[in-house]
């Protein structure tokens, strides 16, 4: 590990820590994804920052004992997830309404699986999370997109498209992204009210995907879904994890809370029959140590991102004013706007892997609304965000030559 600052709190996030050789995907999958090793990793949504201590020592604790056998489910591990959604989200939840799933894409793919038929389409909203199409399609459904509306600062949901689409389509399900990726929103109570109003007077199911709801940025609140109102209670199905709040991905630890007694009775049993909601040790207890001793990481973690991405800003209006960053109100990953630098798809990509040596998630992965986009994952040291922004202003000359 090298220092290359003064922390100012009780945790370091400006620490570099040196990731290839350890088999993260961020780093050691860049010849893979990039076909270069050369590249700075800003994209895949994981944190270039040192896990919390107290899940590092508990998960030491544990490996210590020379046996790693069969492991029981403690209720504390059920009380530690409905005590966090209580106090972080005021969102109250039973034991009886929750349970483990190994990662929330998982989960989406057996939600697809156990409540719609093949043929059976299904709404996304397009620029978005790109495995939720590619899970619908590879299960053979049918996507129906509604496109968010951009005005040049910001999205908000075409509520009029998608109550068309409801009545004309007769989707099954809709995979709801809150707050949603890549663009960054945490979409409104009413917003999320009138969802679920249009879902329960047309029978959609609605699949709320909530990993990155405990990021909010600047005081900002989550809203989970199932919370806004009867109606969204009575079609939710709500998945969450620990995994980019706290940095632990590797542990798949998700979850998924169905309110609804009709919705989760079936699924749950049918989880539990093909044994997909059995814990590992390992994601037991990284969960239990991250909500219930690392609140106070988690509070400074995040206002080290509000600085970074209020550096982001900055460092582009300076260098790279062509580049408009949409301002997240969650999470450390930021859409960059790239459409002024007048390049088609092909030269976007070679501007940012062949000349500033960058690895982002280029835009239109999340769908053709994404064209001319970029995805900067900033959950990083400042230094190594002011590199790749620097780097990026390097690469522009070369564009315009």
């Amino acid at each position: 590990m090298q220092k290359n600052s003064i922390a100012m709190g009780k945790y370091d996030f400006d620490c570099i820590i040196g990731r290839k050789g350890s088999g993260a995907m961020k780093v050691d999958g860049l010849v893979d994804m990039f076909g270069r090793s050369d590249l700075e990793g800003m994209w895949i949504a994981d944190m270039d920052f040192a896990v919390a201590p107290p899940i590092r020592k508990a998960l030491a604790d544990r490996m210590a004992h020379p046996i790693y056998g069969y492991n029981v489910i403690p209720s504390d591990y059920w009380d530690s997830i409905t005590r966090w959604l209580s106090h972080r989200h005021g969102w109250e939840v039973t034991h009886d309404e929750i349970t483990y799933i190994p990662g929330v894409v998982k989960g989406i793919a057996f939600a697809i699986n156990y409540f719609t038929d093949k043929g059976d389409k299904v709404v996304i909203q397009p620029p978005v999370y790109h495995p939720f199409k590619m899970v619908i399609e590879g299960n053979n459904r049918t996507v129906v997109n509604n496109p968010l509306i951009f005005d040049g600062d910001t999205y908000r949901m075409d509520l009029d498209g998608l109550e068309r689409i409801f009545a004309t389509e007769h989707p099954r399900m809709m995979i709801l992204c809150n707050p949603h990726n890549p663009v960054g929103i945490q979409w409104s109570r009413e917003t999320l009210q009138r969802v679920a109003s249009l879902a329960a007077r047309h029978g959609v199911i609605v699949v709320s995907d909530e990993i990155h709801g405990d990021l909010m940025l600047d005081g900002r609140r989550h809203y989970p879904f199932a919370s806004v109102s009867d109606e969204a209670a009575s079609v939710a199905v709500t998945l969450g994890a620990p995994s980019k709040t706290f940095n632990i991905a590797g542990l798949v630890s998700s979850w998924c809370v169905i309110k609804d007694e009709k919705l989760r009775k079936g699924f749950f049993s049918w989880l539990e029959t093909n044994e997909f909601n059995a814990p590992t040790f390992t994601a037991i207890i990284g969960t239990m140590a991250a909500y219930d001793h690392c609140e106070d990481w988690l509070d400074e973690m995040l206002d080290y991102i509000a600085d970074n991405i209020d550096e982001t800003e900055r460092l582009l209006k300076e260098l790279a004013p062509e580049i408009k960053m949409v301002r997240p109100e969650a999470s450390f990953l930021v859409w960059l706007d790239c459409r002024g630098l007048g390049l088609d798809h092909s030269g976007l990509i070679d501007m940012f892997v062949d000349k500033a040596h960058l690895a982002l998630n280029d835009g239109a992965m999340f769908g053709a609304e994404g064209e001319g986009f970029m995805r900067m994952n900033v959950g990083c040291p400042r230094s190594m965000l002011r590199h790749a922004v620097q780097s990026l202003a390097n690469a522009l000359p070369l564009v315009e030559a």
